[in-house]
């Protein structure tokens, strides 16, 4: 072997190495969204009636059923997520400001606006990292976001009227 030539094998294992970093796909680059994005994980089994799982953000705590639907982003911009076992990514695109609850939404078979009440749950939502009992604000600057991420528990969801005031029976 001639001296500072590779040995077949590290050449075979420079060539490995190089088709794995093309076959990324630019994987190996941080992920960048503008709104809020960041990885939900999934707990619990998936409810047999279920027809989608959406990730919303409020401006301002949602504190009755007039409110309900003032979330961002618009009905029609909704995008549901894969659902399984796996931490999946989501991004919704958002305004600039600041928003008070950002949660995943489980939406039951039968949806209509006039049954949300009852087909609707909160199903998991971004917690305040200096008490977890709270929900955690979110501040969109208009550049890169920071990732927030958060669970999505299917054996521990909770009604609308659970936040109302006064909270339903």
């Amino acid at each position: 072997m001639i001296a500072g030539m590779p040995s077949r094998v590290a050449r075979a294992a420079l060539a490995a190495a190089a088709a794995a970093l093309l076959a990324c796909d630019e994987g190996l680059h941080p992920i960048t969204c503008s709104g809020i994005c960041g990885t939900v994980t999934f707990a619990g089994a998936v409810p047999e009636s279920t027809q989608a799982v959406y990730i919303v953000a409020y401006h301002t705590f949602p504190r009755s059923r007039d409110s309900l639907f003032n979330f961002q982003p618009p009905l029609p911009s909704l995008h549901a997520l894969p659902l399984g076992g796996v931490p999946t990514l989501y991004n919704i695109p958002v305004e600039p400001g600041r928003y008070e609850w950002v949660l995943a939404v489980w939406v039951k078979q039968g949806f209509n606006l006039t049954n949300a009440d009852s087909t609707l749950r909160e199903t998991g939502y971004y917690r305040d990292p200096a008490d977890t009992s709270q929900p955690g604000a979110v501040t969109v600057a208009g550049g890169p976001a920071d990732t927030i991420n958060f669970i999505v528990d299917f054996a521990h969801m909770h009604p609308p009227c659970h936040y109302y005031n006064p909270p339903c029976p």
